[in-house]
């Protein structure tokens, strides 16, 4: 499902869960070709602050059609976390976001 920039409840819930800046976790689940990985850690890169590749890691499904990047990086706002949602929902090969 998208991820509403917009969507007040959304950020609302996010400022009341998490004092920023703190440690988020992101996760992305797509087809595994080969650039997956670095188009994640890519688009998440992109946003932050800090210009160094995010803390990631991977694992990929038994059978190999899908592989899972998690990313735990610190980010500064609640509209941040947005940002870099919307930046994966752009991903062509992106299944599914956490």
């Amino acid at each position: 499902m998208p991820v509403d920039p917009n969507s007040e409840s959304l950020l609302e819930s996010l400022e009341a869960n998490h004092e920023f800046p703190c440690q988020y976790t992101f996760k992305a689940i797509g087809r595994n070709p080969e650039n997956f990985v670095k188009a994640v850690v890519t688009a998440v890169a992109q946003e932050l602050v800090n210009s160094d590749e995010p803390t990631h890691t991977v694992k990929e499904t038994p059978n190999g059609r899908h592989i899972s990047v998690t990313l735990t990086p610190v980010v500064e706002s609640a509209q941040q976390v947005m940002k870099i949602y919307q930046r994966l929902q752009k991903l062509d090969d992106l299944v599914m976001q956490l």
